[in-house]
């Protein structure tokens, strides 16, 4: 009789650790999924601007004499002129410095 109620005991205890770890479960879920949503709208705000950054870029290039263009990027870093060139753990900083300025 004793050992049936020290497992009684056990299932009630185990239940309730179950319990506890579908509360925590379901809190980080949520919490995951708000984040999710706020870095979404980032992203979406940022291809918005980096859009309207290209646009207005290549507008910028389509009036300037050659010779404006040639005395800007005589003036640019290495990095700018040849993104493609960088490695991809070089591009990460930036990305993070655009969202966190939302």
């Amino acid at each position: 009789l004793s050992s049936s109620a020290s497992g009684a005991s056990v299932v009630a205890i185990d239940n309730k650790i179950e319990q506890a770890m579908d509360l925590v479960k379901n809190h980080l879920m949520y919490a995951v999924r708000e984040e999710v949503e706020v870095l979404k709208e980032q992203i979406k705000e940022l291809l918005e601007k980096n859009s309207q950054l290209e646009r207005e870029n290549s507008l910028l290039k389509t009036l300037a004499s050659p010779e404006q263009l040639e005395k800007f990027q005589s003036r640019l870093p290495m990095e700018v002129l040849c993104p493609e060139e960088q490695s991809p753990g070089a591009a990460a900083p930036a990305q993070h410095l655009g969202g966190s300025a939302v």
